[in-house]
C-alpha cells in the first residue's frame, strides 16, 4: 500500500504526509484557541490593553491569576504572535508584554464586525458536549441545546451581535423598499423575531426604526433571560419584548407586518410548521424574511478551497444536526441548508415562491418568502 493515491474525479493526490501535517496544524490551532479562550474569559487581554503593557507579576495582580500561569500564558501568546514582548532576552520576570493595536479590535471590540475572541467558545463547548455527541452518533438520538452550555449560547450571540446591531436594520432592511417604508411609518409596525436567541436582532431593529414594536421568541430560557437583560441595558424594553416559546403561540394576538427568522431555520426540528405559523402571523401586506447559511448549490465532494462549506459541515455534525434531532419528529436539516431546501420548506408551508434578495454577505443568504 502506498500513502498516496489519486481520486480519478479530482486530479489531486490524497497524500498521507500532507494529511499528517494538516492535522498537526489543526491540533496546534485548537490548543492556541484554548489559550485565547483563557485570555478572553479571564480578562487578560483587557487588563493588558488598559495599562499598555505588563510583566507577568503585573498581569497576575491586575487580572487576579497565579503569577506562574501569567508568565507561561504571556510567553505562549508571544510565541503565537498574538502579543508583543519588548525584549525576549530579558529575565522572565522583567519582560514587558503588550497587546498590539492591530489585535485590539478582534480581541476586545464586541461591537465590531471584526470581533473574533468569541470563537474559541465554540470549541470549548463542543469539547464539553462530546460524550453526548458520541452517544447521539451511536444511537441516532440528539443533543439538546442546553447540553452545550453557556459557551455555545454566548458564542452564537457574540458572532451575530455586530451584524444584527449595525447592519441588518440600517442596510439590509433599508434595501427592501416596501419593508423599509412600513417600518418607518405610522402606525407603528409590529415585528416578530423568531428564534431570537439573546435578542440582538430585536434590539438592533428597534434602534434602526424607533417606532416599531418587536416581539422576540425563543425556546431557550437562558437566551430569553439574556435578551431581556440586553434590551433593558439598551433602553428599548418599552418597545422590545421577549417570549419563551415558539411561533405558534404568537398567533393569538394582532398580526405582524414583518416576520424574521435569522440563522435559525436550519436548527428547527419542524421548520415547515414554523414557516406555516410565520405565514399565519402576517398582516395582509406583511413580509417574511429568512436569513440562513450561504451554502454551495449542491454537494461537491472535496472542498479544500471552500472554507465556508467546510466550516458549515463541521458545525453541522457537531452542533446543528444533533440539536435538531433532540426533538422529534425532526426534519434533520443540519447547518448546510441549501437554497433549494429553503424553497421546498416554504412551498410546503403554503408560500407561493421564494426570492433570494440581492444582499451580499460572505456567510449568509437573504430570502423573501412570498405568501
Amino acid at each position: 500500500m502506498t500513502s498516496q493515491t489519486m481520486d480519478p474525479g479530482l486530479e489531486r493526490p490524497f497524500n498521507g504526509e500532507a494529511l499528517l501535517g494538516r492535522l498537526f496544524e489543526q491540533t496546534l490551532g485548537a490548543f492556541e484557541l484554548f489559550n485565547v479562550y483563557i485570555g478572553e474569559r479571564l480578562g487578560l487581554y483587557r487588563a493588558l490593553a488598559a495599562d499598555g503593557s505588563a510583566t507577568p507579576d503585573q498581569l497576575a495582580r491586575r487580572a487576579g491569576i497565579g503569577p506562574r500561569y501569567a508568565r507561561e500564558w504571556l510567553e505562549q501568546q508571544a510565541t503565537a504572535g498574538i502579543l508583543e514582548v519588548d525584549d525576549p532576552s530579558a529575565e522572565a520576570e522583567f519582560r514587558q508584554y503588550s497587546l498590539p493595536l492591530g489585535h485590539r479590535e478582534p480581541l476586545l471590540d464586541q461591537e465590531s464586525l471584526g470581533y473574533a475572541a468569541f470563537m474559541p467558545r465554540y470549541i470549548v463547548s463542543v469539547g464539553g458536549a462530546m460524550p453526548a455527541l458520541l452517544d447521539a452518533f451511536r444511537t441516532g438520538s440528539g443533543v439538546p441545546w442546553d447540553r452545550y452550555g453557556d459557551d455555545m449560547r454566548q458564542a452564537q450571540a457574540a458572532a451575530n451581535r455586530p451584524l444584527f446591531l449595525s447592519v441588518v436594520g440600517q442596510e439590509w432592511l433599508a434595501a427592501i423598499p416596501d419593508v423599509h417604508h412600513r417600518l418607518a411609518a405610522d402606525p407603528p409596525a409590529r415585528v416578530a423575531d423568531l428564534g431570537c436567541g439573546e435578542g440582538w436582532l430585536s434590539i438592533g431593529l428597534a434602534a434602526a426604526y424607533p417606532m416599531i414594536r418587536v416581539v422576540g421568541v425563543d425556546a431557550d430560557p437562558a437566551s430569553i433571560e439574556a435578551a431581556e437583560r440586553h434590551a433593558s441595558e439598551a433602553n428599548v424594553s418599552d418597545r422590545v419584548s421577549f417570549e419563551l416559546g415558539d411561533a405558534v403561540g404568537l398567533g393569538r394576538g394582532e398580526p405582524f407586518d414583518l416576520v424574521l427568522i435569522f440563522e435559525a431555520l436550519h436548527d428547527l426540528s419542524r421548520p415547515v410548521e414554523v414557516l406555516r405559523a410565520a405565514r399565519e402571523l402576517l398582516s395582509p401586506d406583511g413580509a417574511v424574511i429568512v436569513v440562513d447559511e450561504r451554502t454551495a448549490d449542491a454537494f461537491t465532494g472535496m472542498a479544500l478551497d471552500n472554507p465556508i462549506e467546510r466550516f458549515l459541515y463541521a458545525v453541522s455534525t457537531t452542533v446543528c444536526l444533533p440539536n435538531s434531532l433532540a426533538e422529534r419528529p425532526s426534519a434533520a436539516t443540519g447547518t448546510v441548508i441549501r437554497a433549494s431546501t429553503v424553497d421546498r420548506y416554504a412551498r410546503e408551508a403554503g408560500f407561493t415562491s421564494t426570492d433570494i434578495l440581492p444582499i451580499e454577505h460572505e456567510m449568509f443568504r437573504v430570502y423573501r418568502l412570498n405568501p
